[in-house]
């Protein structure tokens, strides 16, 4: 994510601000022109007459609506189907959590110019449902036919921490889990009878029966050279897991250099055994058509940022070795979306 700009006083902005830190002026994100506007309080209205989103009220958005279009809610927030009542505090604070995570996937999905549209206006569209297991006994967390349901309890930080060392995943956060879901929905726009053969080429044939290698995979497990072909042990599972995931991988890279790129890190260590780390310059991965060069860029970023986590006792930040194979993925993916059709409409 890059840092904005105050519009008032030219100070930095964060994407979830909702005033700014240094003059006190009340903001609102417009997605549709990529940047903050000034925001009157006496009319909850930008300098362009746009509206903050009506879900600004529940401290769960700061974008901006434009009512001429009768329209109350944000492109991000009128993708919601099903949120908790306010009533349930532990629930309603659960969700608001979650908000900051998918406020975040809208964002880049627009950046990467990927339609989304409402399914509750477009049949074909995105809808987000957020349930908590109290209320909906066999619900879990998944995509069906554009609907990406998200449990609560993943915003509890205990419960996850403890879910990922029950599956043993090296990284388990509320912005991967909307980038897989979001993948799945993605996968069904992207391919068509013109290209399935290069993607089942790269991620493998997904005709296999999706439930019985699911089956396979938790009674069995990963094989053992997983990591030679894939970027996790699920991804080895059934290649729409392996395109979802490596999906996932490949908007948390794009994202991590675009937030480098912003505040214009560079990479130049002195000591000739670390020079292999130099980065001059880290790219704009949205105007970057080589993959080679972000990969690189976050290759050095990642080593960096994982040695200073461990300088504070933390996990690393980046805790993944890519091998070859899905480089080329990664490469396909960036590919693919710099030619379909799709993101030009």
């Amino acid at each position: 994510m890059k840092i904005f700009e105050c519009p008032n006083c030219n100070a930095p902005v964060f994407f979830e601000n909702t005033i700014c830190q240094y003059c006190n002026t009340s903001l609102g994100y417009n997605s549709i022109l990529d940047k903050f506007e000034i925001i009157n309080n006496n009319t909850n209205a930008s300098v362009n007459d746009l509206k903050l989103c009506a879900n600004h009220a529940l401290e769960v958005c700061n974008w901006l609506v434009d009512e001429t279009k009768n329209d109350t809610l944000c492109i991000a927030c009128s993708l919601n189907r099903v949120v908790p009542n306010k009533s349930n505090l532990d629930d309603f604070e659960k969700w608001q959590k979650l908000e900051v995570a998918k406020h975040r996937l809208i964002y880049q999905l627009l950046r990467l110019s990927l339609p989304v549209t409402p399914k509750l206006t477009h049949p074909d569209g995105i809808a987000f449902d957020f349930l908590s297991e109290n209320n909906y006994n066999q619900a879990v967390t998944g995509h069906v036919d554009g609907v990406v349901t998200i449990i609560l309890k993943e915003a509890d930080s205990v419960q996850r921490e403890q879910l990922r060392k029950q599956m043993d995943e090296p990284y388990r956060t509320l912005l991967g889990h909307f980038r897989h879901e979001i993948g799945h929905y993605y996968w069904l726009l992207l391919f068509n009878e013109s290209n399935l053969a290069s993607y089942r080429n790269t991620f493998g044939d997904e005709r296999i029966h999706y439930g019985d290698a699911l089956k396979n995979h938790y009674k069995n497990g990963a094989p053992n050279n997983w990591n030679e072909n894939f970027i996790s042990k699920y991804a080895s599972s059934h290649s729409w897991e392996d395109w979802a995931e490596t999906w996932a991988h490949y908007l948390h890279l794009m994202d991590t250099l675009e937030t480098a790129n912003s505040l214009g890190v560079c990479f130049q260590p002195e000591k000739d055994y670390v020079k292999k780390l130099m980065v001059k310059h880290c790219p704009n991965p949205y105007q970057t058509e080589d993959f080679r060069k972000i990969f690189n860029a976050n290759l050095a970023l990642s080593c960096s940022v994982n040695s200073l986590n461990r300088s504070m006792g933390l996990m690393d930040i980046y805790p993944f070795i890519v091998p070859k194979p899905v480089l080329d993925k990664l490469i396909f993916i960036h590919s693919l979306l710099s030619k379909t059709e799709i993101n030009k409409n």
